[in-house]
């Protein structure tokens, strides 16, 4: 019965095959230590400590203030703060508006440019910034 061989024409068994690797001592050619070693246990100890590798650095960078260093990755209390400031900046934005709007008006009345036809009933009203709760 012939093996099955796969596409690069070497048998699909030879996974399976036992290799002996010996550890000699350079001046003496003494054996040290030997190991019994497959394709596949090179493989799956290989696998292994890239899975642990890769499993010690996520962690490391997770759980350890590394985090910090990492771009875009900031903590709860930042994030608060920047949506409180992003939000006072819109509302100061839109005082600022409104009030340029009703200096506008003013320098129309002034200058006697402003007439009936042209008022606007949508203005924004100017809001009160309250400068006690920030």
């Amino acid at each position: 019965m012939a093996k099955k061989r796969d596409s690069k024409g070497r048998s699909i068994g030879q996974i399976g095959n036992r290799y002996r690797l010996v550890i000699m001592n350079d001046n003496t050619y003494e054996e040290v230590t030997s190991f019994k070693l497959s394709r596949m246990s090179v493989y799956v100890a290989l696998s292994t400590l890239f899975v642990l590798l890769v499993t010690i650095t996520v962690a490391t960078v997770v759980f350890t203030p590394l985090r910090y260093y990492i771009p875009g990755y900031g903590d709860l209390k930042q994030r608060r703060e920047f949506i409180r400031l992003k939000m006072r900046t819109d509302s100061l934005e839109t005082a600022i508006n409104a009030r340029d709007q009703y200096l506008n008006n003013i320098k129309q009345v002034i200058n006697g440019e402003f007439s009936t036809s042209k008022l606007d009933t949508t203005t924004i009203p100017i809001p009160k910034v309250d400068n006690s709760t920030y």
